[in-house]
């Protein structure tokens, strides 16, 4: 079988890099599109500059607890440094945004390692995004109970979506030696997850969590800035609810900010919180954990080289 010129290769990874980044803008265009400018104008009279800086520094440690996370993970088996871990976090943000649940993550994060450890980075990649999931699912439970006990409205359709989730994990359990993920049995993920490395697996919770309540209150912080009048528990207990019910709904990743958005409304909205600052307030999360995050990830991209084997 005749191998692909190395010319050949070269010209191939410089079209794949340019189309990354080329769908990973058109998407953000498209979506920056739908928003008025003046309703930027309006956004903007809302900031003063310590608030603007304040918010933005949040953003900045979210992604800095994102990349320590992937720094502790590859860390068990092959030592990068925080700035390696960056480019590589980044990078694979940027390839994977329109992609359906960041399928795309996964083959990026491979071709930064050599192929012989493809199959150790899908499972890193697993454990850490599930744990993100996790922290997500155990303040959304805790949200959805705090908001139901606020507000009947509440009680009837949180107790079914609880027992829903709960009937699908108890599926989930029955048949775990049937189901693959990324090629993977459950069972032997199960196995995997138990044989990982305690103080790391340990670590990586941690960071999740941390990584969760940042963001978190960076909507929190959001809510005061535009006037909000809600008390601190209820505020977050609605934050919890919609981050975890609009993570167990399968999207494209930069479709984020309609999924939350959606819910947003519609849990604030019985607050009485008005559409317009809650619509304003995700996309602004959007824009600050996302959009600028891939337009960093895609300088990322372009400057990518195949990893070498070691």
């Amino acid at each position: 079988m005749n191998s692909i010129p190395y010319k050949a290769k070269q010209f191939l990874l410089v079209l794949v890099k340019l189309l990354i980044v080329g769908f990973a803008f058109y998407y953000l265009y498209v979506e920056l599109n739908k928003k008025d400018l003046n309703d930027w104008q309006l956004v903007s009279t809302k900031f003063t500059f310590f608030s603007l800086v304040g918010i933005v520094f949040l953003s900045v440690l979210n992604w800095f607890f994102e990349i320590l996370k992937w720094q502790n993970l590859v860390n068990t088996f092959y030592k990068i440094s925080f700035k390696e871990a960056a480019v590589q976090s980044l990078g694979s943000l940027t390839a994977s945004v329109f992609t359906p649940n960041r399928m795309g993550e996964y083959g990026a994060k491979m071709l930064y390692f050599p192929k012989s450890e493809t199959k150790k980075i899908i499972l890193l990649n697993f454990i850490g995004n599930s744990s993100q999931m996790a922290a997500t699912s155990f303040f959304g439970v805790f949200g959805l109970f705090i908001t139901g006990l606020f507000y009947d409205y509440f009680s009837y359709k949180i107790s079914f979506v609880l027992i829903l989730i709960f009937l699908i994990f108890f599926v989930f359990l029955i048949f775990r030696k049937k189901i693959s993920i990324y090629g993977f049995s459950v069972e032997n993920l199960i196995q995997k997850i138990r044989t990982f490395p305690r103080n790391s697996l340990k670590t990586t919770i941690q960071l999740s969590v941390i990584r969760f309540l940042i963001f978190s209150h960076q909507c929190y912080f959001l809510l005061l800035i535009f006037g909000v009048e809600i008390t601190y528990s209820l505020a977050l207990a609605t934050i919890f609810s919609m981050y975890f019910l609009a993570s167990i709904v399968p999207n494209i990743h930069l479709m984020d900010v309609a999924i939350k958005g959606s819910f947003a409304v519609v849990l604030f909205g019985k607050l009485g919180v008005n559409q317009w600052t809650i619509v304003s307030i995700t996309t602004l999360m959007w824009l600050l954990n996302l959009v600028i995050p891939v337009l960093i990830g895609s300088l990322f991209v372009l400057k990518f080289k195949p990893k070498l084997e070691l």
